[in-house]
């Protein structure tokens, strides 16, 4: 039986943990949605290549970011 001290921090850790993850996936997203379309508009033929590559990024973004949410949350459980 773990003290309820150290319940309640692991907790409170797993959710600073799973605010920091998304903060950084949403400015990283955003980063790189403001470069692409920085690069569209100074050249416009190139618009589908760098739309394809920024989906990509963007998806590989998304993915860690849910691998980290899915980290908090299993050491959230392993706390309790």
């Amino acid at each position: 039986m773990l003290p309820l001290f150290t319940i309640i921090a692991a907790h409170l850790a797993a959710g600073f943990g799973a605010g920091i993850a998304v903060i950084g996936a949403g400015y990283g997203i955003g980063k790189l949605a403001s470069s692409a379309m920085e690069g569209m508009a100074r050249q416009p033929e190139a618009a589908g290549d760098i739309r394809g590559g920024m989906i990509l990024a963007a998806a590989l973004i998304e993915g860690v970011a849910l691998f980290a949410l899915v980290i908090c949350i299993i050491l959230a459980g392993k706390a309790a």
